[in-house]
């Protein structure tokens, strides 16, 4: 690739952003905590999602000390609905190595930003070049795509092997006088014009070399492996209700949603097993006299990165003369009373369950 090309991708690029508006409150910021928070948020989440939560954090933590002081639960409950909880936690412990290991002062070099807990190469370079202005490329699905199109680039982008080629093709083309300028030129060109689905090839302002393009296939880039089939899972969550209070409880372990709040709950093998699920399945040793289970919720559904998570709520009135030891043992173990009415707002639950709140409660 020679300087001319390296300076037509460049030229086209810069010149299309700078006729282009993409309205984002973090775009054009300088200040690395709120510029690292957005790219937390980000991290698999949809511009239009992420932006009120954004806000909300910026609003509720203006800075690094302010994040490092809250409460885990807290923040979790502030990140309920964006799913990929890890992302909260690594914030959190961020910013508390931030603020006690480095008096609040953010790193301002590439190695020492890619050092802090949850920031991959993308993050690192996208703090280092928007806050700092130094030239390191941003390579996400945006970048990939315009790449691999531009060039027909046969590799598959999700092989660990072929981020190297991205890698060294992105650092040629980044305009090291104003990287963080560039960067957010070539993200933004492939959500608004080389997006994943009909790319408008004729406004496009390197259709002149785009090798897809000419080719007549630009929707065969990127190229991609074949997905691998993810697992099912199937939970009968059980609304307690005993008086004002029902049951919760902080999920344990290194399952899904670790440190994530959730109803007493039967898991089942599939969707059918799970609709004919029936109070015995509660209590197979008998049920105490008075309780009854309502009927079950419409088919509630989440999809995680390799889990499809089918769901149903039943209700299970409990009278209040029951004694506690009934619903403390088996699938209750480890559960707490909370006030009914503050249960939405204390919490912080899986998408599944915040869900279903929503929706039905």
């Amino acid at each position: 690739m020679s300087e001319e090309d390296v300076s037509y991708f460049r030229r086209g690029l810069l010149e299309w952003a700078a006729r282009t508006s993409r309205p984002m409150p973090w775009k054009g910021e300088k200040n690395p905590y709120k510029v690292w928070l957005s790219e937390v948020i980000l991290q698999q989440t949809r511009v239009e999602q992420g932006m009120p939560y954004y806000e909300k954090f910026v609003k509720a933590y203006p800075d690094t000390h302010a994040l490092a002081n809250a409460p885990e639960d807290e923040v979790l409950k502030m990140w309920e609905g964006l799913g990929y909880y890890s992302r909260a936690r690594n914030l959190l412990r961020t910013a508390r190595h931030i603020a006690s290991d480095r008096n609040g002062v953010f790193p301002d070099q590439y190695d020492d930003i890619r050092a802090l807990k949850g920031v991959g190469d993308y993050t690192a370079a996208a703090i280092a070049s928007f806050a700092f202005n130094l030239p390191y490329p941003v390579v996400d699905g945006n970048v990939y795509r315009v790449l691999s199109r531009y060039f027909a680039i046969d590799a598959a982008t999700d092989l660990s092997s072929s981020k190297k080629i991205f890698a060294s093709l992105a650092g040629r083309l980044l305009d090291p006088d104003q990287p963080g300028v560039y960067n957010q030129a070539i993200m933004d060109f492939g959500a608004l014009c080389c997006t994943p689905a009909q790319p408008d090839c004729g406004n496009c302002p390197l259709n002149q070399r785009c090798l897809a393009l000419a080719k007549g296939s630009p929707a065969d880039y990127p190229v991609r492996l074949k997905k691998t089939a993810k697992k099912e899972r199937f939970f009968l969550f059980l609304i307690v209700r005993r008086g004002d209070k029902t049951l919760v409880r902080k999920r344990a372990g290194r399952d899904i949603w670790h440190g994530l709040y959730e109803f007493p709950f039967v898991e089942t093998g599939s969707a059918e097993e799970l609709s004919e699920a029936n109070i015995g399945t509660i209590f197979p040793g008998g049920v105490p006299e008075g309780i009854t289970l309502g009927e079950p919720s419409s088919l509630c559904r989440q999809t995680l990165t390799h889990r499809e998570i089918t769901a149903i709520f039943r209700e299970l009135a409990v009278p209040e003369n029951i004694p506690d030891r009934v619903i403390n043992d088996g699938i209750f173990s480890g559960c707490v009373e909370t006030d009914w009415a503050g249960l939405k707002k204390n919490f912080a639950f899986p998408v599944v369950i915040s869900g279903f709140l929503k929706k039905f409660v």
